[in-house]
């Protein structure tokens, strides 16, 4: 009996213990093993393309852990269509000033703990003044960038029919005796329906904002007027024609003239690319960064934005992108070649004049879209160049390829940036 109950114990132990030593290797591998489902962060981005220094993304992941998933849009509307269901899935966005007013009234937004962003108390307050117009007390978003209306040029060619003074007023673009003195070396405008309203209201001093139909009915006949001047309506932001020396004019955005300085020099084409704002003011357009109601990383939302309001991580997206950041410490780690670069930082006085846009509602917008495309293409022929005779104009073959001459690639690139209509 006792023979047999040893040989039980012993079969007992070859079958029982190697699974008892396997469990316990199976934990210890668990414990030393941590979930990353659990540890991974990551925050959810949703900005235009190239809106960032590359570097810097990748150095906010090594200082903090958070790993950034990017994504990018190429219109205002692509972005509300992400809000507007409140399932965005998103974390942080880049917002412009009308859409953050209708994100706001649509209860989209998650409302700031300014404890959580100490990086705020650094923001410029004339900048977040304005941008209090769309959201008051700055409740719901943060400056990150900004930039202006005004006129790009090609030096050598103005001087030649009028001289850089004859860009101090609005005049050059929204009289047709003025602005045809130049329509032969090529006078483009931005397509961007809503600015341009804007800038048209305040030059025929009306509230920039206004909604009235009778003001933008008046808006739009006085545009109208630009078309049989204007070579074409650019929907891109891309200014090589300028800074190849096919074009001489175009209204537009400032960190389109900046870039535009840096692609004439880079192709020594050697055409100075100029910028002015004409007196009266123009307008201001603000990108700003916000957290979605729905963010499923918050606290991640706050470490990015803080981050990014760091005066040295700003500093470094402006020198990238050519944009003026909000933050005005961040002038310290700037080169001068930026800081005195008007198109981008302009005087104090200058900054007085700026005004900002409105949120149209759904019968304005529809107005305005129409008039917009009577403007672009009414019964009145767009303007002729000089260079367009004498390249066989529509028919031209080179469109798109490397200009010989100037060495400046004519790109088609998709918008990133200021490149679409901002409303």
């Amino acid at each position: 009996m006792n023979r047999l109950f040893r040989c039980f114990v012993l079969l007992a132990a070859f079958f029982i213990w190697p699974h008892a030593a396997f469990a316990q290797d199976s934990t210890a591998q668990n414990k030393a093993a941590p979930d990353k489902s659990v540890q991974e962060k990551v925050v959810n981005l949703y900005a235009w393309a190239d809106y960032f220094d590359p570097k810097v993304l990748d150095d906010f992941t090594k200082e903090t852990g958070i790993k950034i998933a990017y994504d990018t849009y190429d219109t205002s509307e692509a972005l509300d269509a992400h809000l507007a269901p409140g399932r965005s899935g998103y974390d942080v966005v880049i917002i412009s000033g009308p859409l953050l007013q209708k994100a706001i009234a649509s209860d989209l937004l998650l409302k700031l703990n300014k404890a959580k962003l100490p990086a705020a108390k650094g923001l410029w307050p004339d900048i977040m003044g304005r941008l209090a117009i769309y959201d008051p007390g700055n409740l719901y978003a943060v400056n990150y960038m900004w930039f202006t209306m005004g006129l790009t040029y090609n030096a050598k060619m103005i001087e030649d029919r009028q001289g850089a003074a004859s860009l101090a007023s609005w005049d050059v673009i929204f009289r047709p005796d003025v602005l045809k003195k130049f329509s032969d070396c090529g006078v483009d405008v931005q397509d961007s329906p809503n600015e341009l309203f804007a800038a048209t209201l305040h030059y025929m001093g009306v509230n920039p904002r206004s909604k009235s139909l009778v003001d933008l009915k008046r808006a739009a006949d006085l545009l109208y007027g630009l078309r049989r001047n204007v070579k074409k309506f650019r929907a891109t932001n891309d200014l090589s024609d300028l800074a190849g020396g096919d074009d001489c004019l175009t209204l537009g955005w400032s960190s389109d003239a900046a870039q535009a300085r840096k692609q004439a020099a880079d192709s020594a084409s050697g055409v100075t690319v100029g910028y002015a704002i004409p007196k009266g003011g123009t307008l201001i357009l603000l990108d700003n960064l916000a957290i979605p109601k729905d963010a499923a990383h918050p606290d991640e939302a706050y470490a990015l934005i803080n981050y990014l309001l760091r005066p040295d991580i700003a500093a470094r997206n402006t020198k990238a992108t050519r944009f003026a950041n909000g933050v005005p410490a961040s002038k310290a780690f700037l080169p001068s070649e930026i800081l005195s670069d008007s198109s981008i930082y302009p005087d104090d006085a200058t900054m007085k004049s700026f005004f900002v846009m409105g949120l149209y509602g759904a019968a304005e917008q529809a107005f305005v879209a129409k008039e917009w495309l009577r403007v672009k293409n009414g019964d009145i022929k767009p303007a002729v160049t000089k260079n367009d005779k004498s390249k066989g104009g529509k028919n031209d073959k080179t469109a798109g390829k490397k200009d010989e001459k100037s060495g400046v690639k004519k790109t088609e690139k998709a918008q990133s940036r200021a490149g679409q209509d901002r409303r």
